[in-house]
């Protein structure tokens, strides 16, 4: 086997002009705000990859240094480092950094988390390993004892007793810290086109007839699906007791798949992907049918029929385990492997995680399905700091309660702390709990807004997620939002080239684009992307209002909702978002253009789109560069970029500007592509109250729900040089009308009849100031989240008329799940 097949783009020793040391101890400034520590006894200091640190040459930084006998000091800009020159204390090495002072203490810090290995198992909330992000000045990440990789790319390790440490000292610029992060630690690899899409995953003895049967159900209820996941009854699972255990296995079930090529060959045809669950711990025993040539590959007596030991820190092992075991299979038809690791984090060799080479080496093999698969690609469980590298996480076995809907947004948006941008969840819950379609609707709407949309449940006859095995509205939901992820998929790969070139993942917490202190407490709402925010529903909806409700906090700007583009809102402010159970808060700021694949009919494999519709929201200047995969998607090895990982100059842009004060909408000229046929349409989200049709002659022009759409036809038909077309002069979003949407949402609430007219009277019939009507509004007797959802409305819009902006008052509502207990919910909300 040569040499390079285990290597990967590193440059792991510091520039000497950034480097401060002694005999025992050694700073390197990577930046003047990043600062790597190091102790050592032996007086020899770590140069080699470690698990996070993959490059650690920067230009060296402005630096002073001031030293005395017994006295060190490091001094930059953003920080001031003291230290005794003896071992490092609490007492001995400090770094300032703003107001704020971290003494060593030997541990990671950040107190804004960063995320977890597995949430297997998990109710609700989890303990959530740091990252480097913190609301003090600094946060700290102590690598001491992560693998280390020798100069060809194979396992080393650590001498015991060494220190080595990072010091982020970027008080509060978060991006900033991230971008360094990915710098030192390798960044986010671009994901296939087609991952981006709908999954199916279901632990379940599926049988290949049974399995094909499902995926075109999915066909004909018009729902696209880019993945198949093949749980692990794809293998022999019943073994004679001298075997051990079926969860590991490599040979195929012939009962349930007599024709395993066939069968793999018949989800491709399908435009599927497909991925095996592979727990690898048992090694490969004699029952299996690549025994004997793995057997052979290893010089492995077969004799007495005794197993092959799994051990990944044998070069000669993992050589067989991908070379003779996984390639038969991937021959066979297998795109990419899900990682499946359950047994625990030690090996032979101390220091040494399963998991982590398990990832990274499964991750560096994939490079050989490059034709298949178009980039590296992994399903596994995340390692620890640097993991990012690997994608796609996937977060682990979750019960089914609304605890862990309402963990799971803050959870993935915390993992952006730590750069790990790309987690796939058990969308709907895994196992346990309850069956809820509320919980499950609520659950794939998070899933769509995600990184990952993989439905998935346990082995279990009345848990699964076939949407149409739900009632009728939220089977239906459920569907829309399915077709939704696909068409989201030219704004989501855009999203991906963004955060593996320019360092930005496509979700992040509130903080990172706003230093107000509201934005740390919303830790369930989030970004996704640059100019949408969703604040996802988790918790039961209301049995007055009929509506899921959140807390929101809104910064300074006006918003439009996606899903309703009636309600426009003022930020700068909390408030708290009622929806129905179609729909969830997904705000768009002024000045947003969002793509949507608007194909009539979406094919499974998520080709690129002959149809695109241009969701504008107006109201500010805006500008967008469509994405696109390369040209024949040339995925050859990278370079410093990465395995598979293209120069930024080969993919497919197409620009498109609007300019507010003109009016003018621009799209193109397409760069680098072929400038093949296109259908282009722009919808006008939140705008009606102008008569486009008089800007826009000759084209077809149309309104609906809060929206004006027009068929621009095929571009390039007319200008491949870019095309402009005039809406009219400073359009703006359509000012909210409170009576009507008022009576709309007292009319469909649930309750007592007079209980509605002085609500609808302090809002519609009273001639009183506003503050004073609000204030009655707030004193009535009526059902606390029927006075919010009204509140929501009549506050929204400081434009609209006696707008009680400025005025607003919400009364306490606790998520039931808080006031009444688990049980009380279950009797009330559940649908059993």
């Amino acid at each position: 086997m040569a040499s390079h097949r285990y290597s990967f783009p590193n440059k792991p020793v510091a520039n000497p002009k950034a480097v401060v040391a002694g005999p025992h101890y050694r700073f390197t400034l990577l930046t003047d705000r990043l600062l790597r520590y190091e102790w050592s006894d032996d007086g020899g200091f770590e140069d080699r990859v470690s698990t996070f640190a993959l490059f650690r040459w920067f230009d060296a930084p402005n630096f002073r240094v001031v030293e005395a006998k017994d006295c060190l000091e490091i001094i930059t800009d953003h920080f001031h480092l003291t230290y005794d020159k003896k071992r490092f204390s609490a007492a001995g090495l400090s770094v300032k950094v703003a107001n704020d002072v971290w003494h060593y203490n030997g541990e990671s810090y950040g107190d804004l988390g960063g995320t977890a290995r597995t949430l297997d198992g998990a109710w609700g909330r989890v303990d959530l390993e740091p990252g480097v992000l913190s609301r003090k000045a600094y946060a700290v990440l102590d690598d001491s004892k992560s693998m280390l990789f020798d100069s060809h790319g194979w396992i080393a390790i650590r001498r015991p007793g060494r220190v080595d440490g990072y010091v982020f000292a970027y008080d509060g610029d978060h991006k900033a810290a991230i971008k360094d992060l990915y710098r030192i630690s390798g960044r986010q690899p671009v994901l296939p086109r087609w991952a981006l899409g709908n999954w199916w995953s279901r632990y379940h003895e599926y049988r290949a007839s049974e399995y094909l049967e499902l995926m075109d159900h999915f066909k004909r209820e018009g729902i696209p699906l880019n993945v198949g996941v093949i749980d692990m009854d794809w293998h022999k699972t019943q073994l004679p007791p001298k075997y051990g255990s079926g969860w590991t296995g490599y040979s195929w079930n012939r009962q349930l798949f007599p024709d395993p090529d066939g069968f793999m060959k018949d989800l491709h045809k399908r435009g599927l992907k497909v991925t095996l669950n592979d727990h690898p711990a048992d090694g490969i025993r004699a029952f299996e049918d690549q025994y004997k040539a793995v057997a052979k590959a290893l010089h492995h007596d077969t004799s007495r029929e005794e197993p092959i030991r799994f051990d990944c820190t044998d070069q000669k092992f993992l050589d067989a385990y991908f070379d003779v075991l996984k390639l038969t299979l991937e021959k066979q038809g297998v795109d990419f492997w899900w990682i499946d690791w359950q047994q625990g984090n030690q090996t032979k060799i101390p220091g040494v995680d399963p998991l982590w080479v398990l990832n990274h080496y499964h991750y560096l093999t994939s490079r050989r399905s490059l034709k298949v698969i178009e980039r590296p690609l992994t399903f596994s469980r995340y390692a620890g700091a640097g993991s990012h590298r690997y994608p796609i996480g996937f977060s682990g076995d979750t019960q089914i309660t609304w605890a862990g809907l309402e963990f799971q947004p803050e959870f993935t948006a915390t993992a952006s702390n730590i750069g790990y941008g790309w987690w796939s969840h058990d969308i709907g819950g895994h196992w346990g709990g309850v069956r809820s379609n509320q919980l499950t609707v609520r659950w794939v709407q998070l899933g769509v807004f995600s990184p990952i949309m993989r439905l998935h449940s346990t082995k279990n006859l009345w848990n699964s997620k076939e949407p149409w095995n739900f009632e009728k509205e939220a089977f239906k939901i459920m569907k829309d939002f399915l077709i939704l992820r696909h068409r989201l998929i030219p704004y989501l790969y855009t999203m991906n080239i963004r955060a593996s070139y320019s360092s930005e993942p496509l979700i992040q917490p509130m903080y990172w684009n706003h230093k107000n202190p509201e934005a740390y407490t919303v830790p369930t709402q989030y970004y996704f992307g640059p100019n949408l925010i969703v604040a996802p529903i988790t918790s039961p909806d209301n049995p007055s209002t009929l509506m899921g409700s959140v807390r929101a906090w809104l910064p300074e700007g006006r918003f439009v909702d996606l899903f309703h583009p009636h309600l426009v809102y003022d930020g700068g402010r909390y408030m708290h978002l009622h929806r129905d159970l179609s729909q969830l808060p997904v705000l768009a700021k002024e000045g947003t253009i969002l793509p949507l694949d608007s194909t009539p009919k979406l094919a499974n494999g998520s080709p690129r789109p002959t149809d695109i519709t241009i969701l504008l929201v107006v109201g500010k200047d805006a500008h967008f560069e469509l994405v696109e995969e390369p040209e024949g998607d040339d995925c050859s090895d990278g370079g410093d970029d990465g395995p598979g990982q293209p120069p930024l100059s080969s993919f497919v842009r197409t620009p498109i500007t609007w300019r507010q004060k003109e009016g003018i909408l621009t799209i193109g000229p397409e760069w680098n592509g072929s400038g093949k046929w296109r259908q282009w349409n722009v919808k006008l989200v939140g705008h009606t109250n102008t008569e486009v049709q008089e800007q826009v002659p000759g084209f077809r022009v149309t309104e609906e729900d809060g929206c004006t759409t027009v068929a621009l036809g095929n571009v390039h038909r007319w200008n491949p040089e870019g095309f402009e077309i005039s809406f009219g002069r400073d359009l703006q979003l359509d000012v909210v009308g409170v009576t009507g949407r008022v009576f709309e949402t007292l009319h469909r609430c649930e309750g007592w009849y007079d209980h509605k007219d002085p609500v609808w009277d302090a809002v519609a019939r009273s001639q009183d100031p506003v503050p004073t009507r609000v204030e009655r509004l707030h004193r009535l007797g009526v059902d606390p989240s029927i006075k919010n959802a009204v509140m929501e409305i009549w506050s929204a819009d400081s434009r609209s008329v006696a707008s009680a902006k400025g005025h607003e008052l919400w009364t306490d509502v606790k998520n039931a799940a808080e006031t009444e207990g688990i049980e009380q919910v279950l009797k009330d909300y559940v649908i059993v």
